[in-house]
């Protein structure tokens, strides 16, 4: 059994990667739900629906999120009536939404739903949400407090970040089933996923009860950077990291689960690096632009891991 701890695009693609050379019931995705919210009556999931549509096939390529077959005929009919569109809706991923939230609004569990939903899209790896809790990331900025979303989507990431905050965290339950796993014997790794650590990750790990488990598991942990020569593959992990008065580097998050590490798999461009980092280091390459990559960083990760568990 592997486990993925999954934020959005980069995490959804090692998780891809994972999920074409496992077994699918060896796989098992833990997904960040921090960027879920709630907009036009909707229950939005973004990181939960990036991994599922990547999983299934269906995400659209170019960006990384939503899906590749999308029409817009909702967003148009929206803007000419005045409506809310900074947070783009397509017609087949509102559809996933209203099914969502009617669902969860009938007391369904948002993990219930998401297993319903990887099932009807033939998702074979077990998708699971971090909690069926509420939780919520909520950045400091010069305009005050931020729901993520509104920094995210709305404001482009422009907002400069002071801090930030995950409401509901500390009284939050991690999923049942995620906690199992972390003590299964058969467990043979816990891969934290190229996401952004303060967005996609730190939010998993501010729940009572992961960190400890992840500390006290027997199989290795192992993290792929998500930075390579000072730069965010995607997003704003380098920006935030600069905002914070970090430097924005491979070493700088390895050094944020330092306490976790076993492994940590860095690009090539940051070899010099190696030395600054307690865990043992992988070179690869990182950057995942073709299906290949996917699958090449995938086996490099769970070669790293198969060498920790014999060191163990």
């Amino acid at each position: 059994m592997i486990i993925a701890l999954s934020g959005g695009v980069g995490g959804a693609k090692l998780a891809l990667g994972l999920s074409r050379i496992l077994p699918p019931e060896e796989l098992m995705v833990v997904v960040n739900t921090g960027d879920d919210f709630e907009h036009l009556g909707l229950s939005i999931s973004p990181d939960i629906d990036t991994v599922t549509y990547t999983l299934s096939g269906l995400a659209n390529r170019e960006v990384g999120w939503g899906r590749h077959d999308e029409t817009w005929s909702f967003m148009e009919t929206m803007e000419s009536l005045g409506g809310e569109t900074w947070f783009r809706l397509g017609d087949r991923d509102v559809a996933l939404h209203v099914v969502r939230t009617r669902r969860l609004r009938a007391g369904e569990t948002l993990s219930a739903v998401t297993a319903d939903l990887c099932k009807r899209l033939g998702i074979g790896p077990r998708v699971i949400p971090m909690t069926d809790d509420r939780v919520r990331t909520r950045l400091l900025t010069e305009h005050g407090w931020l729901d993520f979303q509104d920094y995210f989507v709305h404001r482009r990431c422009e907002p400069v970040v002071r801090e930030l905050a995950f409401e509901g965290a500390a009284t939050a339950t991690p999923h049942p089933a995620f906690m199992a796993a972390l003590a299964d014997p058969r467990l043979q790794a816990v891969v934290i996923c190229p996401s952004n650590p303060f967005i996609s990750v730190e939010p998993i790990l501010a729940i009572p009860g992961v960190r400890a488990a992840l500390v006290a598991c027997k199989a290795p942990v192992i993290a792929v950077s998500p930075i390579i020569a000072g730069r965010a593959v995607k997003g704003p992990t380098a920006k935030m990291m600069t905002e914070l008065g970090l430097d924005p580097s491979a070493g700088t998050v390895a050094h944020r689960y330092a306490d976790l590490l076993d492994g940590y798999v860095i690009d090539h461009a940051d070899m010099a690096e190696v030395v600054s980092i307690d865990a043992r280091v992988t070179l690869a390459q990182t950057m995942m632009t073709t299906i290949e990559d996917r699958e090449a960083l995938a086996r490099t990760v769970l070669d790293a891991a198969a060498v920790l568990r014999r060191r163990k």
